[in-house]
């Protein structure tokens, strides 16, 4: 898998204090969880991502743990974990002011959606 790295100079602006070296870790874990777990996504509004995941406790208990570590060091973030009637959706939000993060998480997330699709 190639690393576009202008992504994760966007993903980590100046307000996320993850330390640099767990940056990487941090990155991957998204991207599997895009890759494994999304089939689909939309961008309700500029502010706001929308990513319907595949339903099951795994993949919602997968999101939520991971959503509840990046809040701790990037708290810009809300993140939103909805399950009704029988589908799982993660929405994240920023303020308008950090929509390039929310741009950035989308492109990883469009990628890793697309790729796992059979051609």
């Amino acid at each position: 898998m190639t690393h576009d790295i202008s992504l994760d100079r966007e993903w980590a602006p100046s307000a996320y204090t993850l330390p640099t070296a767990e940056r990487p870790l941090r990155v991957a874990e998204f991207d599997a969880l895009f890759a494994e777990a999304v089939r689909g996504l939309s961008r309700p509004e500029r502010t706001r991502l929308r990513l319907e995941l595949v339903p099951g406790p795994d993949n919602a208990a997968r999101a939520a743990g991971l959503t509840a570590r990046e809040t701790g060091c990037c708290s810009f973030f809300s993140f939103t974990l909805s399950i009704a009637r029988g589908g799982v959706a993660l929405e994240v939000a920023v303020p308008p002011e950090r929509t390039e993060v929310l741009d950035a998480l989308q492109a990883r997330a469009d990628a890793a959606v697309a790729a796992g699709r059979p051609a």
